[in-house]
């Protein structure tokens, strides 16, 4: 489970100075209305997405590499080492977005906020998140292993995806740095279709996800 901490430490260290150069340029075009002065203030949407989607994503990053090593099917190695991949990467860009903009990366606002949720965004179950796993599934998950931590997993995930594409949507539709917005809709779209491959997944090892 702590594999996680290095590969995406890694990754984020290199793509911050890239991003940040990159939406520099973006922003000095004019890209989709952006300018340079337009930096994104600390209770915007645009700075509480990237917050909440870096911690949303960690998450993802050490669930993967968790069933990684509980499981030899390759099928789902790949798929979670392709999540780890893409999540490590894309949570690189939003805290390193969050750098440029010189936001902290941590606020006092309960997670959501800037979606209109603020604590109604916890969930019941002890989930800080919609989608996250609690503490005690992350637990279960390394307890399990072969065919049965596969389909923990593959729901875990499935659940996980809905809540992240439930934020990104809300991005879309609210951010206003157009480099976000872009990234936020590639997650929809790219969460949406391995949503699909899971279901798939799931339904090839006789279960389904979560209602």
């Amino acid at each position: 489970m702590r594999r996680s901490a290095l590969p995406a430490g890694v990754v984020a260290a290199v793509l911050a100075a890239a991003v940040a150069v990159g939406w520099t340029v973006a922003a000095a075009a004019g890209d989709e209305g952006s300018s340079p002065a337009a930096v994104p203030s600390a209770d915007s949407a645009d700075a509480g997405f990237a917050r909440d989607m870096a911690v949303h994503h960690q998450q993802a990053v050490e669930m993967s590499y968790v069933v990684r090593d509980r499981t030899d099917d390759e099928e789902v190695r790949r798929l979670a080492y392709d999540i780890a991949q893409t999540q490590a990467n894309q949570r690189g860009m939003l805290l390193g977005w969050l750098d440029l903009w010189e936001l902290p990366k941590v606020s006092a606002d309960p997670p959501m906020t800037w979606m209109g949720m603020g604590d109604a965004a916890a969930g019941e179950d002890g989930a800080l998140m919609p989608g996250m796993a609690t503490d005690a599934e992350m637990a279960r998950l390394a307890r399990l292993s072969g065919r049965r931590a596969e389909v923990f997993y593959l729901r875990l995930m499935t659940a996980h995806h809905r809540g992240g594409v439930h934020m990104a949507q809300g991005c879309v539709r609210a951010c206003e740095v157009g480099a976000e917005r872009r990234l936020a809709r590639g997650m929809v779209e790219g969460q949406e279709s391995e949503i699909r491959l899971m279901a798939g997944m799931l339904k090839a090892r006789g279960a389904s996800a979560r209602p």
